[in-house]
């Protein structure tokens, strides 16, 4: 078996291990791959299942920045006519707040996916993927190509916008105010997140890609001025706070209420948590089943099949980042959390008991809904066993009259 391999699908998938030092093949090659049936472990070279099973597939970074790399050239194959995106963010994987906060850029009208860089330079895998994307320049935005976030090297050649803070939350701030610049309007929702507790902040990065909705910050028992400024140039929205009191008291809620009407989203850890918001919407759903994100409400309002998910292991803060525009194309849907590499959270496999097995009746499995699943970085970050499981908790199944 010969197989022809385009050059975005052997791009994205040779992010394994690679991080600063993966060489991205460049769009005008093609690669002949030798695999046959007679080949050792042809399975294994093929890359599957771990790369890819019947409702899932994988970015198989080993860290952060190949996964971002991955995941920009899966929504974006830029490799024909309008398949490349006007703009691409660009942000430090030493700052996860001003990351996760830059994820509202893949909202419309902006759509820039994010990159990574390393400090003052770009590793490789950025350098060579924002090559391939070569986006081509975002009129809401005066024409930039580049968005920088923060102290991030400025790419030659290409035209670029920069959004400064002293701090995360001044830099939220400052990404919040560029995003509504580009809207031409503010938000009338805003989620708080805990500027101190990466794991409880990841799943806002999904959300605020697909909403536009931004992230600002608090800190353990205050709101920054930073925030507060922001807050108040939103006159009185809807604030969505993901994290349990433990995180963010009650206290510094009721000064939130000073801002606008307050809810909190969340549940006893993080990964709880993360499952509460795929569900959750406001309106609140007048009954279990259906439950769908309508206009003018706010949250995924995941409870029933049919939609997209993403994986992502809570160590890995930047992946939430890197793995949010999935969130806001294809299939669409919410970023989910496993702790054990080796382990589908019992949270997360209740979810998907309840809301995700899509069901066919007498009709058949064609007249179904399907679902798909995102698979964030390799096995060090989740097994191929946890995906295994995950692709059969996504496959229909024949209901009982």
């Amino acid at each position: 078996m010969r197989l022809r391999i385009c050059t975005i699908v052997a791009a994205s998938l040779a992010l394994a291990g690679c991080g600063g030092g993966t060489h991205l093949i460049t769009t005008n090659v093609q690669v002949t791959s030798q695999v046959q049936g007679k080949t050792p472990q042809a399975s294994e070279k093929l890359g599957l299942p771990a790369l890819a099973t019947k409702n899932t597939n994988r970015v198989d970074g080993a860290d952060p920045v190949a996964d971002a790399a991955g995941v920009a050239l899966a929504v974006f194959p830029s490799v024909i006519q309008g398949t490349h995106p006007t703009a691409v963010t660009i942000a430090d994987t030493s700052d996860w707040q001003a990351a996760l906060a830059a994820s509202v850029l893949m909202a419309s009208p902006v759509k820039a996916p994010l990159l990574f860089a390393d400090g003052d330079a770009l590793p490789s895998a950025s350098a060579d993927t924002l090559k391939q994307l070569a986006p081509t320049g975002s009129g809401v935005i005066g024409g930039a190509q580049v968005i920088r976030i923060g102290n991030v090297p400025k790419p030659s050649g290409l035209r670029s916008a920069s959004i400064s803070g002293n701090d995360p939350y001044s830099l939220a701030a400052a990404i919040d105010r560029f995003n509504s610049a580009a809207h031409g309007s503010t938000s009338t929702a805003v989620v708080i997140a805990p500027g101190n507790n990466a794991e409880y902040a990841m799943p806002a990065a999904g959300w605020a890609a697909e909403s536009g909705d931004p992230i600002l910050y608090v800190n353990g028992s205050t709101i920054p001025s930073a925030t507060k400024q922001a807050l108040l140039a939103h006159q009185k929205p809807k604030l969505y706070v993901l994290a349990p009191s433990s995180v963010i008291p009650d206290s510094v809620v009721k000064q939130l209420a000073k801002y606008g009407p307050v809810k909190r989203i969340s549940a006893a850890d993080p990964i709880s948590s993360a499952v509460t918001f795929a569900a959750y919407r406001d309106p609140p759903c007048q009954n279990l089943q259906p439950c769908a994100h309508v206009p003018g409400s706010f949250g995924w309002a995941m409870r029933s099949p049919g939609h997209g998910y993403t994986l992502i292991n809570l160590h890995r803060p930047l992946d939430a980042a890197a793995s949010a525009a999935l969130s806001a194309s294809g299939s669409f849907g919410p970023q989910l959390l496993v702790d054990n590499p080796s382990t589908l959270p019992n949270a997360v496999l209740n979810f998907f008991l309840n809301y995700a097995t899509p069901g066919y009746t007498q009709e058949g499995p064609t007249a179904a809904v399907y679902n798909h699943g995102w698979v964030i970085g390799d096995q060090t970050a989740i097994s191929v066993p946890v995906q295994a499981q995950i692709d059969n908790l996504l496959e229909p199944v024949p209901q009982k009259p």
